[in-house]
């Protein structure tokens, strides 16, 4: 009955975090004046580099709830 509560807790906690943290509609207008100038001016490079920072910050957080659950699977699994 403790696994089962644990397990609604945190899956409740899921849904409440990413429920709260959806919509962001908010951009940096330096940024996006920065990356719309340097397209017209200088081409597409900057643009290209801060896609790839932008899957970048994407990617960190899943990697680390994928870690965190496979240590929470393995720790599990041998008891």
């Amino acid at each position: 009955m403790q696994k089962v509560i644990r397990t609604l807790v945190v899956l409740s906690l899921t849904l409440v975090l990413l429920t709260v943290f959806s919509e962001v509609s908010a951009q940096c207008p330096m940024c996006r004046s920065a990356v719309e100038s340097a397209m017209q001016n200088e081409g597409n490079t900057v643009g290209k580099g801060l896609n790839k920072g932008i899957l970048y910050l994407l990617a960190s957080p899943y990697l680390l709830i994928a870690l965190v659950g496979g240590i929470w699977y393995h720790k599990n699994r041998k008891k």
